[in-house]
């Protein structure tokens, strides 16, 4: 049986209830444990060991922490990059961030981002890696965010 769009939708949206509603419920302990050991896998796999770029999602206080993740990665030498949100046309805006000092503000979704003065965008081509938030995944790496699209469309415009 082929499911329709609306019911991927309402599956897709009760998933992300379910798992919205867990991760707000975890502990800062224990939120700061498992962030570490993704921290530690990330660090320690070749492909991130050997990209010069990384974009980075910066986290909201109940995802996994790449606060931590952004600074070590700049201490490494990595150009790390954010998102800077741009609501009038849906779409992200790769910007290179330089230092662990780096000054931030509230984005549209109460994200920390890069503030106005303070953009440096940076060409697709250039990035060669992109860690994205999700709420749920699976496990061929599929996954649910939090509704609104933007790193879908913006993982579709990369080469």
């Amino acid at each position: 049986m082929v499911k329709s769009t609306t019911q991927i939708k309402l599956q897709k949206d009760k998933i992300r209830e379910e798992m919205l509603a867990k991760l707000r419920s975890q502990g800062k302990q224990e939120r700061s444990k498992r962030s570490q050991v993704i921290k530690r896998r990330l660090f320690t796999d070749p492909y991130f060991q050997t990209a010069e770029s990384v974009m980075f999602y910066v986290s909201k206080d109940y995802e996994v922490d790449t606060k931590d993740m952004i600074d070590e990665a700049l201490k490494l030498g990595k150009k790390v990059i954010v998102p800077v949100t741009k609501p009038k046309t849906k779409r992200l805006i790769p910007s290179e961030i330089k230092g662990p000092k780096r000054q931030f503000r509230k984005g549209p979704f109460g994200i920390d981002e890069p503030r106005k003065d303070d953009i440096k965008p940076v060409p697709l081509r250039e990035i060669d890696m992109v860690i994205v938030p999700g709420i749920a995944f699976d496990k061929k790496g599929n996954r649910i965010g939090h509704g609104v699209g933007y790193f879908d469309r913006f993982l579709k415009s990369l080469p």
